[in-house]
């Protein structure tokens, strides 16, 4: 495919293509100038600039008709293709049509979006476009500003996401907390006593340096200490630690409640006040009104619409 040449492009009025296919049409200048609603003089200057451009007298009087020369026959198909070709992009109204689109979105998603939304979303997709795929990355707070501008991601979803006023965000659901142990490991009681949770062995979830991974924030504020003894960079990682060892893994409330008991482990309340980020929806300004992106957000607040109504599995007090 030839690129277009944008920097020579700039230099050519293309007003004067309207007036070469208006020219083409009415064999008149008089007339041409009517439908473009100018002036004869301004459609004899236009005439005369496409001769001295093209090299060719491209219209010739004979009798009462102007009758285009060969190179302006040669001319005339292509100029009108283009032409149409922009009325209709012009004139297109930006529609998705989710049936039948083929197009890969790339989703930047934290540890816990990871497994909560993008089983269900497949399954979404799978049902209502079939031909549209995600492609799910993990990536870090500090790299979602700059992995939407570059492009690499069409949205974002985690709970310290981006609130940088280049981007539009929205608050998808609040991040609560709850905490699961292996009952054959652990003799406690349902819902776990402060004394015992705070006397514990915890596992939780890392990205960074620290051992205290993304708890340490809200165990401060907690004023609250706890005896950390794994941290995993995920929350299968995690749960899956809780099952072999005699710790206590505190986690997100839902991927407790769609996971634990998968692992044989009780679930209960987190006997401390720990506050987080909620959880939250990051996408670039310029696609705010974008169709595409605007179906595809919609689908990600149903996923977790529903994925509120998952029941806390009734553990029996230990």
């Amino acid at each position: 495919m030839q690129a277009i040449d944008h920097f020579n492009l700039r230099a050519f009025d293309l007003n004067l293509l309207i007036a070469f296919d208006a020219m083409m049409e009415e064999g008149s200048v008089t007339r041409a100038a009517r439908r473009l609603k100018i002036g004869q003089p301004a459609m004899s200057h236009n005439i005369s600039t496409l001769r001295m451009l093209f090299e060719d007298e491209l219209f010739i009087r004979v009798g009462q008709i102007m009758q285009p020369t060969a190179r302006a026959r040669r001319l005339a198909g292509p100029i009108r293709n283009a032409l149409r070709q922009a009325q209709a992009a012009l004139l297109s109204a930006d529609v998705f049509d989710p049936a039948t689109e083929s197009r890969v979105f790339r989703l930047g998603m934290s540890a816990e979006v990871q497994l909560l939304l993008l089983p269900d979303l497949t399954a979404r997709l799978r049902k209502l476009a079939p031909g549209v795929r995600i492609l799910a990355r993990g990536c870090l707070p500090d790299q979602v500003d700059a992995m939407i501008d570059s492009g690499a991601l069409d949205m974002a979803i985690g709970c310290t996401y981006s609130r940088a006023t280049r981007q539009v965000s929205e608050v998808l659901y609040d991040a609560d907390v709850q905490c699961c142990y292996n009952p054959a490991l652990l003799s406690l009681g349902v819902p776990v006593g402060l004394h015992d949770y705070l006397a514990a062995d915890h596992a939780v979830i890392s990205q960074s340096e620290s051992l205290h991974g993304c708890v340490e924030d809200a165990l401060e504020f907690a004023g609250a200490d706890l005896n950390i003894v794994a941290a995993g960079p995920d929350f299968m990682s995690v749960l899956s630690t809780a099952k072999a060892s005699p710790v206590i893994a505190t986690i997100a409330a839902r991927i407790a409640r769609r996971y634990a008991s998968l692992m044989g482990l009780v679930i209960s309340p987190v006997p401390l006040d720990l506050r987080f980020p909620p959880v939250t929806l990051v996408w670039p300004a310029h696609a705010d009104k974008d169709a595409a992106s605007v179906w595809l957000r919609d689908q990600i607040r149903q996923v977790f619409s529903q994925s509120q109504e998952w029941p806390t599995p009734k553990i029996a007090a230990q």
